[in-house]
């Protein structure tokens, strides 16, 4: 190592040393909010020494020298003052903070390429896992990394993300390894380096001897590099080694740097209530700080009285920073918190969508093998769906369709036939069978300038990987300032009703989880003629705003023909051309209203399955000489409530008909609503039985039916 890179780390080092220390002091009296500190950690310095500034890193809460080391390396005149104001502008939730903006205290900042990460143990990994594979993907495409790609690394960049040893336990780390492993095995690049600080404890429960080690080994198509961290020149080469193998072979790799851990775990944690005091003294033995120290002066580059005059002088660098940020703005009210949650260009989405049946040309021909779909007669909404996105492949030519079955198969139901022979296997393409790893993929995907649509098969299978959602898709923006997003819509084929096959895993109506994710839009279409402009809405805003969106399929729906009666084909509709597009969209949070009737007497307010059956109540009432409107929401999140409020209002009626469960269901939303705006009118609720969805003819009984919605207007009429 030369002298000015030892030195270098030394620095990273102890700004990071002491920026514990002060998240402590600013705790004392009240002022500090954090304090998961990086102390024992410190020998990730000599990791980012080992990379490049541009190579895009997800970090772990303990990799704190790790960003003071990347701080440096971005050039600026005062690294140790720059990297501490921008941790302990986290620290104190200060509204200046250069990522999260005070929302939450992480290691972030744009400048740096250090993407923001939630405190979610492992829950980064799948993300990193994508961008890598989108990196190498847009390169192999694109022939370069930067430019046409829209990536902003170079072509040449690794994605390096850490995590501590008890993540390693984690069922989402499980599924990065596992996908790493299965991309690499399959004979694609995955250019990700993985960093385990391995300080051997995980809150207050030791990892057994051994383990981490052996866990890590085992990961077939991970290569495997061990360092010690007290050994400050050998984790340096070690990860130079790491990450040379990376750069040049494109092939993930894992380096497994062995630490230690200081001041406990967080807070007012003491480890001295559960850790023997000789693992304690150990520990103070494989310092990292004082290894680097003894290095620098072993082999002549300082003297012991300028190494502890540089730890006084960084250490008061950082407690000058520590008072200074102590007194900046906090964030103030809610419309300024949840300024960066999810933006919102309507104008801008309606212009995109407009501007793509401009660039909407001959290649449709070809791509559609020379019948268009608006000259194929009116169509299912599935064969909508793959229509539409067959044109969004067309005009959006960084978008991407991907998941279980996809590709070959064309889907479980058909949805995406035909799109892999159209499109190729680089944008359209199959995956392993992991829900996770499908979710991490897209926000990797995404977050290097990708438009992903993931489909996951069934809505029962997203609960297992839900916090891909939540915890990190709905999160980038909010946490970085608008600086990241990772623009996605997700596919799902849900909701009930489909006969002769399934049970509650095919049949799943919760979507509770969904509902209740900040910023997440969630779109479900009923019948063919909504489908296609809420898609393209959907791709527009996440083009546009870096929306995550989940497109939720009715999958009883898919190949339905007939309304009213069999062989009447009311449900099938004409797929529009580019030039129509404009005047179809659908704007986000739009309810679609059908009148049956006078429409004057009830307000029916439903979505999914439920319109359809609606109308065919609907129709059954006009002969009782009761008009009706129905009210499709096409929108559960956000709800359309000023649609909801004024269908409401003109009837004074409503009978709410909620396909998913009585708790926890749409329907509670929609009554929610109708309370905050003062409705005051007569109001009912018809909703699936709180039950999983049973096998066969028993899912009747516990379903919403038409009898029921029957019975329901007549007794609402009645009042």
């Amino acid at each position: 190592m030369p002298r000015e890179l030892v030195l270098a780390v030394f620095d990273a080092q102890l700004t990071s040393r002491h920026l514990d220390l002060a998240a402590r002091w600013l705790r004392s009296f009240g002022e500090g909010f954090y304090t998961i500190g990086s102390a024992g950690h410190e020998s990730n310095a000599a990791v980012a020494a080992a990379l490049r500034h541009t190579d895009p890193a997800f970090l772990h809460y303990r990799s704190g020298a790790f960003y003071a080391a990347r701080v440096a390396q971005g050039g600026g005149t005062e690294p140790v003052a720059d990297a501490a104001r921008d941790v302990l502008r986290g620290v104190v939730a200060s509204a200046l903070e250069p990522v999260a903006g005070g929302r939450h205290k992480v290691f972030g900042n744009a400048a740096h390429h250090v993407v923001p990460t939630t405190s979610t143990i492992a829950s980064h990994l799948p993300r990193a896992v994508g961008t890598a594979f989108a990196i190498e993907r847009l390169r192999k495409v694109n022939g370069h990394g930067n430019g046409a790609s829209g990536t902003p690394w170079p072509a040449d960049a690794l994605v390096v993300c850490s995590f501590g040893d008890a993540s390693v336990n984690h069922a989402t780390a499980a599924a990065a390894f596992n996908t790493a492993g299965w991309i690499d095995h399959t004979g694609l690049r995955l250019p990700l380096l993985l960093v385990c600080e391995d300080n051997g404890i995980g809150i207050s429960v030791k990892s057994p001897q051994g383990w981490v080690e052996a866990t890590l080994r085992g990961r077939p198509g991970l290569k495997y590099f061990g360092a010690e961290g007290d050994d400050p020149a050998g984790a340096y080469a070690t990860a130079v080694a790491a990450a040379e193998h990376v750069r040049r072979t494109r092939r993930p790799a894992v380096l497994h740097l062995r630490t230690v851990r200081f001041m406990g775990h967080a807070g007012a944690d003491a480890e001295v209530g559960y850790r023997p005091a000789a693992d304690l003294d150990r520990d103070l033995t494989r310092d990292p700080v004082v290894a680097t120290a003894r290095l620098l002066v072993s082999s002549g580059l300082s003297t012991p009285e300028e190494v502890l005059a540089r730890y006084d002088e960084v250490g008061w660098q950082v407690r000058k920073v520590a008072e200074e940020v102590l007194g900046e703005p906090k964030l103030a009210g809610a419309a300024e918190i949840v300024a960066t949650l999810a933006p919102r260009r309507p104008a801008r989405v309606a212009r995109t969508v407009a501007d793509l049946s401009g660039s909407a040309t001959a290649d449709r021909a070809a791509a559609f093998g020379g019948r268009l779909p608006e000259e194929a007669g009116p169509l299912t909404l599935a064969q909508t769906i793959n229509a539409t996105l067959a044109d969004g492949l067309l005009t959006n030519p960084t978008m991407a369709v991907f998941g279980e079955d996809v590709a070959l198969k064309g889907g479980v139901y058909g949805v995406t036939k035909g799109l892999r022979e159209r499109f190729g296997a680089t944008r359209v393409f199959d995956t392993l069978l992991d829900e996770t790893s499908i979710l991490g993929l897209g926000l990797g995907a995404g977050l290097a300038g990708m438009l992903p649509v993931p489909e996951i098969q069934y809505l029962a299978y997203l609960h297992n990987a839900e916090d891909q959602l939540r915890g990190e898709a709905a999160t980038m923006q909010f946490f970085s300032g608008g600086a990241y997003r990772n623009p996605m819509v997700v596919r799902i084929a849900g909701l009930a009703y489909q006969e002769g096959f399934g049970g509650h895993f095919h049949n799943d109506n919760s979507v509770a989880v969904l509902r209740d994710i900040p910023g997440l839009v969630v779109a479900v279409p009923a019948r063919a003629d909504d489908a296609a402009p809420l898609l393209r809405t959907c791709l527009a805003s996440a083009a546009v705003d870096g929306s995550v969106c989940v497109f939720l399929e009715p999958i009883a729906l898919y190949h339905t023909r007939d309304l009213y009666e069999d062989g009447d084909n009311e449900w099938l509709a004409p797929y529009l051309g580019p030039a129509s597009w404009a005047d179809a969209h659908v704007p986000i949070g739009r309810a679609r209203v059908y009148h049956v009737g006078s429409a004057e007497d009830l307000t029916i307010i439903t979505f999914g399955n439920g319109v359809r059956m609606s109308l065919r109540v609907a129709a059954r009432l006009v002969e009782e000489g009761i008009g009706a409107r129905v009210v499709d929401l096409r929108w559960l999140a956000p709800l359309p409530v000023a649609d909801v409020i004024r269908e409401s209002s003109a009837t004074g009626r409503v009978l709410v008909v909620d396909e998913t469960r009585r708790s926890g269901g749409v329907g509670e939303g929609v009554l929610a609503a109708l309370v905050d705006a003062g409705y005051v009118g007569s109001v009912s609720r018809i909703a699936s039985v709180d039950s999983f969805v049973p096998l066969g003819p028993a899912a009747r009984e516990v379903l919403v039916a038409e009898d029921a919605i029957t019975q329901g207007a007549r007794a609402l009429l009645a009042r």
